[in-house]
């Protein structure tokens, strides 16, 4: 890994597609600091800092809190990934876009076009809720039409400005362009979040007791992070034989190959499905700016992630178990739409190849099920291990950070799957100057 970033730089292509890449990020972050017209930003951060629902502090972290500075980029990346998401659901409910999926480049465009179009009526479905919401609470200077406007168009146009630079970095920088700008995003926010623990557990303390909260500090990032390494790179690879053939006038041995599972099959999505859909009644109420009273209080408690680990509460942990099952739930169904047995065993059986002591067809695919299924919950386990962590200690420790399991997921994964990306194209041009020579 350290050959590859040295190397990389020796590479005029690669150093131009780094530096444009470098250009892209410092454009996002100089936007995520313009505020929009019309909107009292200190005023907006102070309602900000009274939420008490873990929702807001994972939306600002995937906003690389722009959210939270109400900036024209306030909306960042979210609308194009929940775009990304819904077409990739809608793909199994609609036989015209699972077509597109297999029409190879051309469907690919299709596709891409209209997660743009749908990416632009999602945000400004939000921008005009956040305006709404946050005009009739006297968060916008002068509410009334004009202003109200002014934040849709903002907002909306910000949304859209983040899609383009993300699709101009994946043609023309390093990796894919959403997935850096994500990274970007969840990155910036660290420093602070250091600096908060720090101020929290360390500073102002005596020597022993700050050396051992610092230790416990470290301990509990560089474990999260290895457990993370591990889950994002643990492959189960089912091995694949194929069958003799003719070339010619010779029979020439079939070839070995493997079908590659990965653990973690569906990567944070099911933490962001779970987590969105328990944080949609908190963000209502507070956009509503009234306060739950009685059973909808203690309702209210146990979907915010806050209150989970709240000892003196034990009722609250019902939206841990909720969680849990929920984002198990999604593990399972976001599978069995990106991975497809029957569809494999059939490529398989067309290709001439089997998976040994497995007959072609119906048993292939039953086996491909059954080690899904295995695979599925052992992912599983592990994303809630990897995200329950911070959680707890941020529940028990009461550590006000927005740093947690889901961020070092994607962090883990951009990183790898960039650098995957580097190599491999350093090794094109190792190949190039080699056919040139």
């Amino acid at each position: 890994m350290l050959k590859t970033l040295r190397d990389m730089f020796r590479i005029k292509d690669i150093r131009k597609k780094l530096f444009f890449t470098f250009l892209m990020l410092i454009l996002i972050r100089f936007g995520s600091q313009l505020p929009v017209p019309g909107v009292n930003s200190s005023y907006f951060k102070n309602w900000f800092d009274q939420q008490n629902s873990g929702a807001f502090s994972f939306f600002s972290a995937f906003t690389g809190g722009s959210f939270e500075r109400m900036s024209v980029f306030a909306l960042n990346i979210t609308p194009y990934i929940t775009s990304s998401i819904i077409m990739e659901l809608l793909s199994i409910a609609i036989p015209a876009l699972e077509e597109m999926h297999r029409d190879g480049e051309d469907g690919r465009k299709k596709i891409t076009t209209i997660t743009r179009y749908l990416t632009v009526g999602l945000s400004v479905f939000e921008s005009t809720a956040m305006a709404i919401g946050f005009g009739r609470s006297g968060l916008i200077r002068n509410f009334n039409f004009f202003s109200a406007l002014t934040v849709i168009v903002a907002l909306t146009a910000g949304s859209a400005l983040v899609m383009w630079i993300g699709e101009r970095i994946t043609e023309n920088g390093v990796g894919n362009g959403i997935s850096i700008v994500l990274l970007i995003n969840i990155l910036s926010r660290i420093p602070q979040d250091l600096s908060t623990l720090w101020t929290q557990f360390v500073a102002g303390k005596s020597f022993a007791k700050g050396a051992m909260a610092a230790i416990i500090i470290v301990a509990v990032i560089l474990l999260t992070v290895v457990l993370t390494i591990l889950l994002t790179s643990a492959v189960r690879r089912i091995p694949v034989q194929y069958a003799k053939k003719m070339q010619g006038r010779r029979m020439v041995a079939g070839q070995s190959s493997n079908i590659p599972l990965k653990v973690n099959t569906a990567g944070v999505i099911p933490v962001i499905f779970a987590s969105s859909l328990m944080s949609i009644p908190s963000i209502i109420m507070s956009f509503t700016g009234k306060s739950a009273t009685g059973v909808w209080a203690t309702i209210f408690g146990i979907l915010n992630q806050n209150n989970w680990f709240n000892f003196n509460r034990p009722i609250y942990m019902i939206g841990l178990v909720l969680y849990i099952a929920l984002c198990i739930f999604f593990a399972y169904f976001y599978t069995s739409i990106t991975f497809n047995p029957i569809e494999v065993a059939d490529n398989l059986k067309k290709q001439g190849g089997f998976i040994p002591g497995i007959r072609p067809g119906r048993p292939t695919s039953d086996y491909l099920q059954k080690i899904l299924n295995y695979i599925i919950f052992i992912g599983a386990v592990g994303l809630m291990i990897v995200v329950i962590i911070p959680i707890f200690f941020n529940g028990v420790f009461n550590a006000d950070v927005s740093f947690g399991g889901t961020s070092l997921i994607i962090i883990v994964g951009v990183v790898l799957e960039t650098i995957e990306q580097i190599e491999s194209q350093m090794l094109v041009r190792n190949y190039k100057g080699f056919l040139s020579e």
